[in-house]
């Protein structure tokens, strides 16, 4: 994203004719908001005079109201290239303060650039790339999504056979114009299952991008006629989808987590970080994976990231380093999916690994195994552990844990912790299809 000025923004939405204007917002669950204005009240909104009410944050609606201001992110400006340019529509993504200026506590985009200013107190830049997963499924008369695919395509094959190649390449060539670039994209393993890659940026941007993403996969989705599902595990019996995240801190132009002189070229710095991620890993499940079906995806099986463990081969371990050195090196998490909040599940992520930095906790040793087939005894004794087995385990080690818990704000945890608690408390009372096909005809 590039640097503008107000007059910038203003200038380039005459000479565009934009018409109206998205500010853009994510509510602490990570879902995508929006207020429209026309573009007479742009200039109000630069100056930061847009208020509203704060249950766009909150994610739900209160008794108590409080008054919030959106203050846009200039450099995030941008005309959406699927509308008419006889009336453009642009957005900005906004952060969220207090009438008064401060940040408001609920705005995880402010939560991101606390940690972001932590690590660059150390010395340090981080930066962030990512890989999205995500299913493209038909839609019923009713235009409602269905589960059905709309190829029977395999890992990385070509069209005729995958049909949704149109799809993301028309996807790809929007974000590329809206400036989120764009590394690479294929048919992943399940039918009608895909991949799109983000080429690495700060954290911020990054976050910015992603949900960014989200948004324009699933507009220009519709304009094929399908619809774009980041569920973790829509499908029974294909695999779920995950949202990898990669992270590597930086000293100037430097990386720091790659040391030439080393056995591995890996330095102690990434081995803390490992080691921070692994101590921390369980604890922010919550927020990395955060609903019901989120833990339908990380069932301990052939290739499901399931046991906190850090590997450069095994597919079950949530830590991977891959061959990549030099500039490239990068820890990849595996068990985040796309339902989270990104800014929230990169400021975790990032804050654990600062924080086995600054201690130096060492890792267990890396792992080369199918860890689904090592016994409970062989786990134990090799320091791997399961991940959380459902939301409500997930929560409760949530609740547990004081960088988790404060690196979002007590605040935020509160709210988060007591919708993900009222979440699964209807999941769990609720009756299912599963036990109606299993029971109903037995008693």
């Amino acid at each position: 994203m590039k640097d503008l000025t107000k007059k910038d923004v203003l200038e380039e939405a005459e000479k565009n004719n934009v018409k109206f204007i998205r500010l853009q917002v994510t509510d602490i669950f990570g879902v995508f908001k929006n207020i429209a204005i026309t573009v007479e009240e742009l200039d109000k909104a630069l100056q930061g005079r847009i208020r509203f009410d704060s249950s766009i944050i909150d994610g739900k609606v209160s008794n108590k109201e409080r008054e919030i201001c959106l203050i846009p992110d200039l450099s995030s400006f941008v005309i959406f290239p699927w509308r008419p340019r006889e009336g453009a529509v642009a957005r900005l993504i906004c952060d969220v303060v207090n009438p008064d200026g401060s940040p408001y506590e609920c705005c995880s985009r402010s939560v991101l650039k606390r940690v972001v200013a932590e690590i660059e107190s150390e010395g340090y830049r981080p930066m962030v790339g990512a890989e999205s997963e995500f299913y493209l499924f038909h839609v019923d008369e009713k235009d409602k999504p269905t589960t059905a695919a709309h190829d029977f395509a395999g890992f990385c094959d070509v069209s005729p056979i995958d049909l949704g190649e149109n799809a993301r390449r028309d996807m790809v060539l929007t974000l590329e114009e809206m400036g989120i670039e764009i590394s690479s994209s294929h048919h992943e393993f399940a039918p009608g299952q895909n991949e799109i890659s983000l080429k690495s940026d700060d954290a911020l941007t990054m976050s910015d991008k992603l949900v960014t993403f989200r948004f324009v996969a699933r507009t220009i989705a519709r304009r094929h006629g399908l619809y774009a599902s980041f569920m973790p595990k829509p499908v029974n019996k294909y695999n779920g989808s995950a949202l990898h995240i990669y992270q590597a801190f930086f000293r100037e132009f430097d990386n720091v987590f790659y040391d030439p002189e080393g056995e591995t070229l890996l330095s102690e710095t990434v081995l803390y970080y490992i080691g921070g991620l692994i101590r921390h890993a369980h604890s922010f499940a919550a927020i990395t994976n955060p609903i019901i079906n989120s833990y339908k995806r990380l069932v301990p099986g052939a290739i499901s990231p399931g046991y906190v463990a850090w590997s450069s081969e095994s597919r079950n371990a949530v830590v991977r380093i891959h061959s990549e050195r030099g500039d490239d090196t990068m820890v990849e998490m595996s068990n985040p999916d796309s339902a989270c909040n990104p800014y929230l599940a990169i400021a975790v992520m990032l804050k654990a690994g600062l924080e086995g930095v600054k201690n130096k906790t060492v890792p267990p040793a890396a792992v080369s195994d199918n860890l689904y087939c090592l016994t409970p005894q062989e786990r134990m004794e090799r320091g791997i552990y399961q991940m959380p087995r459902n939301l409500f385990e997930a929560v409760q080690l949530m609740k547990q844990d004081r960088l988790v818990t404060e690196t979002v704000g007590e605040i935020l945890a509160q709210k988060y912790i007591e919708a993900k608690e009222t979440e699964w408390a209807g999941f769990e009372s609720h009756v299912h299809q599963w036990e109606l096909d299993k029971y109903l005809p037995i008693y």
